[in-house]
């Protein structure tokens, strides 16, 4: 368990989001936003490393993760409302300018607000996902994009199957997606938090919110951005990664790091954390 992290509740609306910090409260905020399926325990390195280099660090649950933002309602779930979010915890949290690092669909919600809200950030960095257009153009260029993808069509049904198939068997889906990358403490942990009622549904109209499967916000990148991507990813393919820098104006960074799949927050800290904290540095 997260032990020598604070624990935070950030209330947005109706909506009370569970949070773990580091560092001092005076520092520049540096907000984290995971993917799926994973919580904000998944940037406990990165909490900590941020921390003891004087930012303020934190990493949120968000809406449809923390118990007590779990709207029903799938148009809830929308780009727009995600966004929203990420600028409602800035503000609870004292302050309107931040720095932002996402991974996988929290980098996704990092591009569209980057691009809606340049104003907002001092820097932001994504992990894993490409800019949400240059994936729309992979997938129509590349044919193993498009097949890697294509579980995006039966994660948006609304019928209840996808939530069955992956529940099945004592979660025997949802601990194949996690692969030998994480260890068995930590995905122990997400399957006990996936699994309280309602809440792999909750998770899962991230994908149904879109009115379509690549129908997500994200225009011109001012921003100073940093994209760091596991050249063994098996979700985002290479094509989609260099595509991303045809759509980026500001200062722009790409790192492939060698050897690392998906689930770079947690599989590979000890590489990305230069690599952070000089992104951060610089901006």
């Amino acid at each position: 368990m997260v032990t020598d992290l604070e624990r935070l509740t950030i209330t947005v609306g109706t909506h009370r989001h569970s949070a773990l910090a580091a560092g001092p409260e005076a520092g520049d905020l540096v907000l984290l936003l995971h993917g799926w399926a994973e919580f904000a325990d998944s940037w406990t390195a990165e909490l900590t490393a941020l921390g003891e280099a004087g930012y303020r660090a934190v990493a949120v649950d968000q809406r449809g993760y923390a118990s007590a933002a779990r709207p029903q309602d799938v148009d809830q779930y929308s780009v727009r409302h995600l966004v929203t979010d990420v600028i409602a915890f800035a503000a609870a949290l004292g302050t309107d300018r931040f720095h932002l690092v996402g991974h996988d669909w929290g980098a996704m919600v990092g591009w569209a607000l980057a691009s809606a809200h340049p104003d907002r950030l001092r820097s932001f960095t994504a992990l894993t996902s490409p800019h949400p257009a240059a994936l729309r153009q992979a997938a129509e260029v590349d044919e193993q994009q498009q097949q890697t993808l294509s579980y995006l069509k039966f994660f948006r049904r609304p019928d209840g199957r996808a939530e069955a198939y992956l529940l099945s068997d004592d979660c025997a889906q949802l601990r194949t997606l996690y692969g030998d990358r994480l260890p068995a403490t930590q995905v122990e942990r997400n399957l006990a938090r996936l699994t309280e009622p309602g809440a792999l549904t909750a998770t899962l109209n991230w994908y149904r919110g879109p009115d379509g499967e690549f129908d997500l916000p994200g225009g011109r990148i001012a921003v100073p951005t940093l994209y760091l991507w596991g050249a063994e990813d098996p979700r985002f393919g290479r094509t989609a990664a260099d595509l991303t820098a045809g759509f980026v104006d500001g200062e722009y960074r790409f790192v492939v790091i060698e050897g690392a799949s998906h689930w770079l927050p947690q599989e590979s800290a000890d590489a990305i954390l230069p690599l952070l904290l000089d992104h951060l540095k610089q901006h």
